[in-house]
């Protein structure tokens, strides 16, 4: 079967971890303890693996336990465990994802901050535990308590965290987004929780300039009646005037009443909300998914001890924003021990070596950021193995698209040769991962490593069974923790069950065309409901990536289907090097690397140049956007992107129509 070719099976893989590292990895001390505990002989990664999902109920409990989660597991772990949904782990357990976070976090340094080169902070475990403290008793003079909702639109600096800990310590329900959402998109989002109290700062800084925020934060308040405080947290100017904001008050007078003391919790059930994210809405309001304190917890204490091999002391980055799911990935790293490294602004301000200045100087273990961020820094020229010591980074995680085999390559060569490339990938609906990395695995080219730990993923050919060595759907066949507990406003859970179960009964459907390698690993070449469809043979937009995206006159590129003439044409838009232009020797050029690294099926019938790619404000491509954009469809909720004028160039193309 053309599988695209996606796939390099080059004759030794690009990284293999050494004996020392094997034996020093914390999944490899994992699986002794496990070995110990049940009279097992699981002898690898692998065994393992069988192991976590065969015996899901013993993995958990024993990760659990392992980890040290603070709190009551209870006497039972699954209930209901042959339905999706349905499932229920832990359901007498008792806990608070806030006091976990903070038994974790290191004494020394616990949260290191840099807005651009602007600003530098540092707060010690003790003054994060202050701060939380004093916001606690803020919020619960307030008003908040269980169930109730906090939001903020905020950067992702180290108050924000500190408010995310204290509402979740009262049982309070969190719910962000970042500082250069629209007026619209902030109010679709939390318009729909109804929040209770609004952090917002006074500005922010991107690409060296100062953002006043106040002014979108008062178009906010006006629908967002529900909100009795709207906090205004000092960034760029200390003596800001909040009176501008509706019930708006400032941070030191929200906190000023209050001395810091011991903070107390709130130990909920193990579904108990925790946090409420979003789909992106590129098709209409974004989808309110609600994600329980328990399994947030558990999924990322497995995916950063054993998957990314993070422990006490080490020094956690990772690129994002607060409208990601992987800020809230990465807030969680404080309860393995680790230094949270945060970074609000530009990547590439003032230059494109700023994040890795950071990881130099403040000895970064690990090294969090996008596929898109690597193929920019490799477009640029850019080599920071040559300018920078990296000594202290041991791994580099990758997600928000599919990273390509030659971005492997370049992180290799141009960044850090030993170093442990996770490319990993789940979503915002599981605010946690599917397939990501392993340190004791080798990693081969345009591969991700492996499955997670109790996570039995598979790919599904459209007839519902397991395939390897072709593409199929990405499915999850056993119940996990962090599932979601549902969809805001959606009694019956019918809007949840429509988005995951109906395509297969009882099982999880993520929406990813994904394939399995005869390594082991996995490609995943985008969103299904994104494959092309000509002539009936289905084709991942990624497999097209790969190829154009490699042409030096080629910037990035987005690929659609188009329906013509009874059938689906492929439509590819190049955004090029400036300078150039689509001429016919190019065409020829892009079409004939595709017809000879993928088939004649993925030649695209029309190539048109655009100067600019919608994408969504976490930094993917919209691919649905840009083809409801070609077939004159409305857009339903604009909001979500973050440029969202860049459709304008997809609308009415003359190239399109003959």
């Amino acid at each position: 079967m053309d599988r695209g070719r996606i796939t390099v099976t080059d004759a030794s893989p690009l990284w293999q971890p050494s004996p020392e590292r094997i034996e020093q990895a914390a999944v490899t001390r994992f699986r002794a303890a496990v070995n110990a505990r049940f009279g097992l002989s699981l002898a690898d990664y692998d065994a393992l693996w069988d192991w976590s999902v065969a015996k899901a109920e013993d993995f958990w409990r024993f990760l659990w336990d392992w980890a040290g989660v603070v709190g009551d597991p209870g006497a039972v772990v699954l209930a209901d465990g042959h339905r999706m949904p349905g499932a229920q782990w832990f359901p007498q357990a008792r806990l608070n994802y806030a006091e976990n976070l903070l038994a974790g976090a290191p004494n020394g340094e616990a949260v290191v901050f840099w807005g651009e080169d602007k600003v530098k902070r540092r707060w010690s475990g003790a003054e994060l535990r202050a701060e939380v403290s004093r916001l606690q008793q803020a919020l619960r003079a307030a008003g908040v308590g269980p169930g109730d909702r906090v939001a903020a639109y905020m950067p992702n600096m180290p108050e924000t965290l500190a408010a995310m800990l204290a509402t979740v310590s009262l049982g309070g329900v969190w719910s962000s987004c970042s500082p250069d959402f629209g007026v619209q998109g902030v109010v679709d989002r939390f318009g729909q929780i109804e929040p209770k109290v609004l952090f917002v700062p006074d500005a922010y800084y991107y690409a060296g300039k100062a953002h006043d925020v106040r002014g979108k934060a008062a178009e906010v308040m006006k629908d967002l009646p529900t909100v009795t405080h709207a906090v205004v947290v000092p960034y760029v100017n200390a003596d800001a005037d909040v009176s501008v904001v509706p019930r708006g008050v400032a941070y030191r007078d929200f906190l000023a009443p209050h001395a810091a003391g011991d903070v107390t919790y709130e130990r909920m059930p193990f579904n108990h909300p925790l946090a409420i994210l979003y789909s992106s809405g590129t098709t209409g309001k974004p989808k309110c998914i609600v994600h329980g304190a328990g399994g947030t917890l558990l999924q990322h204490i497995k995916e950063h001890r054993l998957h990314c091999d993070l422990n006490s002391g080490d020094r956690f980055f990772y690129f994002t924003t607060c409208g990601w799911m992987m800020w809230n990935w990465l807030m969680t790293g404080l309860a393995s021990g680790t230094t949270l490294c945060l970074y609000d602004g530009s990547p590439f301000h003032p230059d494109g070596t700023i994040l890795f200045d950071y990881a130099d100087a403040e000895k970064v273990t690990l090294f969090g950021t996008s596929a898109k961020f690597i193929q920019t820094l490799e477009k640029s020229g850019l080599t920071p193995a040559r300018t920078h010591d990296l000594s202290s980074v041991r791994t580099l995680t990758s997600t928000g698209s599919p990273l390509m085999p030659e971005n492997f390559d370049f992180v290799y060569d141009g960044i850090k040769r030993d170093i442990h490339l996770a490319s990993i990938s789940g979503g915002t609906d599981i605010v946690s991962c599917f397939v990501l990395g392993s340190p004791v695995l080798p990693v081969w080219k345009g591969e991700i490593q492996t499955r997670g730990l109790g996570m039995a993923v598979e790919a599904f050919s459209d007839d519902g069974h397991p395939v390897r060595g072709e593409k199929g759907e990405l499915v999850c066949v056993k119940p996990f923790p962090s599932m979601p507990v549902g969809f805001w406003n959606d009694p019956d859970g019918a809007r949840y069950k429509a988005a995951y179960f109906e395509r297969f009964a009882n099982v999880w459907h993520h929406g990813d065309f994904i394939e399995q390698t005869e390594h082991g690993g996995w490609v995943i070449y985008g969103r299904s409901d994104a494959v092309l469809n000509p002539g009936g043979v289905r084709i991942g937009t990624a497999e097209i990536y790969r190829q154009v995206e490699q042409l030096p006159e080629i910037l990035e590129a987005v690929c659609i289907g188009q329906d013509w003439d009874g059938d689906v044409r492929v439509v590819l838009f190049v955004v090029l090097r400036p300078g150039l232009t689509l001429d016919k020797a190019l065409e020829d050029t892009i079409r004939r690397r595709i017809r000879d690294n993928c088939s004649p099926r993925h030649v695209p019938a029309r190539i048109v140049p655009v100067t600019d790619i919608p994408r969504t404000r976490s930094g993917k491509i919209t691919e649905l956007a840009v083809r409801d954009a070609v077939h004159d469809r409305a857009i339903k909720n604009t909001e979500a992107l973050s440029n969202p004028e860049a459709l304008d160039q997809f609308r009415g193309r003359t190239e399109l129509q003959g």
